[in-house]
């Protein structure tokens, strides 16, 4: 994964009854303020020349769109930049806006304050006259406050500028699906169509046997040196290492892996799904590949959930480079005891290890599904901390997305005979909300687990790309949560039109 082909453009607007004197010093202060945010923000921050007309802003905003690494737009108003000559050029304009409401200077030098500074500095003015005709065109958008040099405003610009990330990863995004979803399961159903109308992503099925191929055309000599890497980087059990009685098995996990890591490279595929009903020619459930190629930053959903393993990948897009893993997850069971209710995440096999505490274990043990031998896998506890659960939903006539806010734990005791990597935590603002505004949501039984984005990212992201969000956290009753979604029912079906 990388983001180094994105850019954020830096757009500044004024005008020309300044004279070209004001202009120049427009241009200076603004070059600065741009290589100021460009100091803490995950990409690069490109400056643009000065807007002071309709034309340019248009022509500007059209090149953005164009221009692919442009992941996003931030405008400044340094001084009055009248709205009119934006309409064209916001109605245009298909990236990420952030408003950014800052100024030149920190500290107003009174004494010396004259017209001439009066006419340069004009921010508080001018961007109040451009958030006004971004809110009569409706344009989708944030608005930060606050001078660059604040760290609270470096961050939440950065924390946009990773979902404007996510949202970019998505618009370009192939899926490789092996085989359909689980058969009679709804919830990992969905309309393929209406995501690449939406995200961009395209979602598409390739027979299990295409895989099976690929696995089958490694070469040994790969296999011995992918085997030799896990035997450095994890607990091998002593079955499974060289000379154990078991070593074929890893050897065929590794395979697997070598073999579905050159499909997905060969189709140019960021996520992809298996399912363990469809497995084809396969000895085994992919587990260690999946769990080894979603650490390499892949999305994945497991039983052909593509529209978890979408979500997946773009929030391992927008928390590249900050502490903590993202990972497919499920909510599989719960511990009930009074006042110390929690949940037991796992899935089959597919858990990433980006989320580990430790090293992980790398293990063979029955999987009482799917028909095949027993599959390898990597076993761990998630590191304990704050971290989200995120599901993605196709309700129909649009995307939702809800988020619980949790707070991960050790294990209260070992799981010695749990052969699977697996997270416990308390979910806010307890087990029982949680669980009726999850399900009173819809929400999905798999989902995107990360310890590194947080609500801010996921609701700057859900704005880009025009998805619903509902957000389970400290603050949530049922009450309200069950208003909002009917608020949100009715905004989305009149914001869609007929």
């Amino acid at each position: 994964m990388s983001t180094t082909d994105y850019r954020i453009w830096f757009l500044t607007g004024s005008q020309g009854l300044y004279g070209e004197d004001t202009l120049v010093q427009v241009a200076e202060q603004s070059r600065r303020i741009a290589a100021s945010l460009g100091e803490d923000l995950p990409v690069e921050v490109v400056w643009r020349p000065v807007l002071t007309d309709s034309g340019a802003i248009r022509r500007t905003m059209l090149e953005a769109n164009a221009d692919d690494s442009c992941i996003g737009i931030i405008a400044w108003m340094h001084t009055f930049s009248p709205a009119k000559m934006w309409i064209s050029g916001l109605d245009a304009l298909r990236k990420p806006l952030l408003h950014l409401h800052t100024q030149a200077n920190v500290d107003l030098p009174w004494a010396s304050i004259d017209m001439d500074f009066m006419n340069l500095n004009q921010a508080a003015h001018g961007d109040r006259e451009f958030g006004f005709i971004q809110a009569r065109l409706g344009v989708p958008r944030k608005v930060v406050a606050g001078h660059v040099t604040e760290p609270s405003v470096a961050e939440r610009v950065a924390t946009w500028t990773r979902a404007a990330a996510g949202a970019a990863e998505l618009r370009t995004l192939r899926v490789a699906r092996f085989g359909d979803n689980m058969r009679d399961v709804a919830v990992t159903e969905g309309d393929k169509v209406e995501a690449e109308l939406r995200f961009g992503v395209s979602v598409n099925t390739y027979g299990v046997n295409d895989l099976v191929a690929a696995v089958d055309g490694v070469e040994d000599a790969r296999i011995k040196d992918l085997v030799r890497d896990y035997e450095e980087l994890y607990r091998v059990a002593g079955e499974l290492r060289s000379g154990g009685d078991r070593h074929d098995s890893l050897r065929y996990a590794a395979r697997i892996e070598l073999g579905l890591r050159d499909f997905l490279t060969a189709g140019r595929f960021g996520a992809f799904t298996t399912n363990f009903e469809d497995l084809g020619g396969l000895r085994q459930l992919p587990g260690l590949a999946v769990q080894r190629l979603m650490a390499d930053g892949y999305g994945f959903g497991g039983e052909g959930d593509w529209k978890t393993s979408i979500l997946v990948r773009a929030l391992k897009t927008a928390a590249l480079g900050l502490p903590g893993g993202t990972s497919f997850m499920e909510d599989y069971t719960y511990h009930l005891e009074r006042g110390n209710e929690l949940v037991l995440g796992a899935h089959m096999l597919e858990v990433c290890p980006t989320i580990a505490a430790g090293t992980p274990s790398c293990e063979i043990h029955p999987l009482s599904i799917g028909g095949r031998e027993d599959p390898v896998r990597l076993v761990f506890d998630a590191l304990p901390g704050r971290a989200l659960v995120v599901g993605l939903a196709d309700m129909g006539d649009r995307f939702r997305l809800v988020a619980n806010e949790i707070d991960v734990v050790p294990p209260p005791q070992p799981l010695p005979k749990l052969p699977v990597a697996r997270a416990v935590w308390t979910p806010r603002p307890n087990l029982r909300t949680s669980a009726e505004a999850w399900i009173t949501a819809g929400a999905p039984h798999h989902t995107a687990y990360s310890a590194a984005v947080d609500t801010e990212i996921l609701a700057d992201l859900a704005e880009m790309t025009g998805v619903e969000l509902l957000v389970i956290d400290a603050d949530t009753n049922l009450r309200d949560f069950a208003k909002e979604i009917r608020w949100n029912q009715a905004y989305h079906r009149l914001a869609a039109g007929l």
